[in-house]
């Protein structure tokens, strides 16, 4: 056995381990500049293997093979529990040794155990409204609702997006149809389709939204402040293959944050709007057109099938709570002087949201929460993270908290405390030792006579 886990045991093997991590490093922080820092993540940290190429045309004949962060982390792992079943012995005076490798174990375990059960997600509302749910920044679902035995109850079917791929075909078991992708949009742009240009331009489906709107693909965003809205192009048949029609799902319909922007978008496009007052201005003198075009992308979309109504939309992917909150009071602040213009928003100086929790076993509780002083519950924590107001009314205001839910967020301080621990454990050993050593005997005098005459 130990000649078998020997070249694992390697120091050589460590240090090129460590130098691979550098470089790792090094070029996922070089590629967060085009792909953007959640697909360098993916790409380069939660992977197993991984290329990096120049982002410039000319050079792309340049390829550099790496290790991803998940192999490396697994390498790391298995040459440190090499190294002590085939070189240490457990002894006392090597016990700071065991309990700081034993940090080092608790951290790597804990960062791959945070990369598969981590999740990030938000929960957005209005003063005085409630949620129960948290919507994923990145992940999107289509869902069908349809009405239960229970009036007040819906019965929902999610289908996440790793299956709406073009040309796709399946059907859900809780629904009696089948559903084809015949196009998906990973980032796309809303156009209106005026009565007079539907004659020339055919709608893109024969039912829903896409009678009204067409959906165009647009380049797929990288950047941090950016957000991607998918659409889709869906075809829905019996399950006998008798086609029930074209529709159009999209994210602009779908997420109630977006729905201002569509309005936005249109004004600025109607009226050439160039800056936030110029747009203002549009806005009021264009409400009533635009309006009119919010009502249409927001209007429900439905399928009926065997006398049942299903409706349908495409939206972020929700993670559903045992718990309420409400949104009582927004807070926003800024520094005086600091927006210096119409387009200038100032810095932040307090974001606080004033929040009502309420749940079935512990009852109701307000919370403030704020810059720097996040709620914990029940395994979540939920941060402050953006403030605006609402479009449909400017005197309600908005608040977004970013919710995570990390199971092994506490192994990174347990794993910090067991190397210092060790690394104390073991200075003390060695500072005993040298202090409990016997000093040799001091050499007598030599003494010397001296004659006298």
């Amino acid at each position: 056995m130990k000649r078998l886990l020997a070249p694992l045991t390697s120091l050589r093997l460590t240090v090129t381990l460590l130098a691979l991590g550098i470089a790792v490093v090094f070029f996922g922080t070089l590629a967060q500049t085009e792909d953007g820092l959640y697909v360098a993540q993916a790409r380069y940290f939660r992977s197993w293997f991984s290329t990096w190429s120049p982002h410039t045309p000319s050079l792309k004949w340049i390829v550099v093979p790496l290790p991803g962060g998940y192999l490396l982390g697994t390498s790391l792992l298995v040459n440190l529990i090499a190294a002590h079943m085939v070189r240490f012995k457990f002894a006392w005076k090597k016990s700071g040794i065991l309990l700081s490798h034993l940090g080092i174990i608790v951290l790597l375990v804990g960062q791959l155990a945070t990369d598969m059960l981590a999740r990030e997600s938000r929960m957005s509302f209005a003063e005085g409204e409630w949620r129960n749910y948290t919507e994923d920044f990145q992940q999107t679902e289509l869902v069908f609702l349809s009405a239960a035995t229970d009036p007040a109850l819906q019965t929902v079917v999610a289908v996440p997006d790793s299956l709406l791929t073009a040309g796709a075909e399946f059907r859900v078991p809780e629904l009696p149809f089948r559903i084809k992708v015949r196009q998906w949009m990973p980032n796309s742009d809303p156009v209106f389709l005026p009565p007079m240009m539907q004659q020339t331009n055919p709608p893109q489906t024969s039912m829903g939204i896409g009678k009204v709107f067409t959906f165009q693909e647009a380049e797929v965003s990288r950047k941090m402040d950016d957000k991607n809205i998918p659409s889709a192009l869906l075809e829905i048949s019996s399950t006998n293959g008798t086609s029930l029609g074209t529709w159009a799902v999209s994210d602009w319909a779908g997420e109630p944050a977006l729905q201002g922007g569509a309005r936005r978008y249109w004004v600025r496009i109607f009226s050439g709007a160039t800056n936030r007052a110029q747009l203002q201005a549009a806005m009021e003198q264009f409400f009533s057109m635009t309006a009119s075009i919010y009502n249409k992308l927001v209007v429900p979309q439905s399928v009926s099938v065997g006398g049942r109504n299903y409706e349908f939309t495409l939206r972020p992917r929700r993670y559903y709570q045992p718990f309420t909150v409400k949104l009582l009071k927004t807070t926003h602040e800024i520094y005086a002087g600091t927006a210096d213009g119409p387009d200038s928003e100032g810095i932040p100086k307090n974001f606080q949201s004033r929040v009502l929790v309420d749940h079935p076993s512990d009852g109701r509780r307000e919370v403030d929460i704020y810059m720097n002083n996040p709620l914990r519950y029940r395994g979540l924590t939920f941060f402050q993270y953006q403030m605006g107001r609402d479009e449909a009314a400017a005197s309600r205001g908005t608040s977004v908290l970013q919710v995570v839910k990390n199971p092994s967020w506490l192994t990174p301080y347990l794993g910090c405390a067991l190397v210092a621990l060790g690394l104390l454990v073991q200075f003390g050993i060695h500072l005993t030792a040298f202090v409990s050593r016997p000093r040799p005997a001091a050499a007598p005098a030599s003494t010397s006579k001296v004659s006298r005459r």
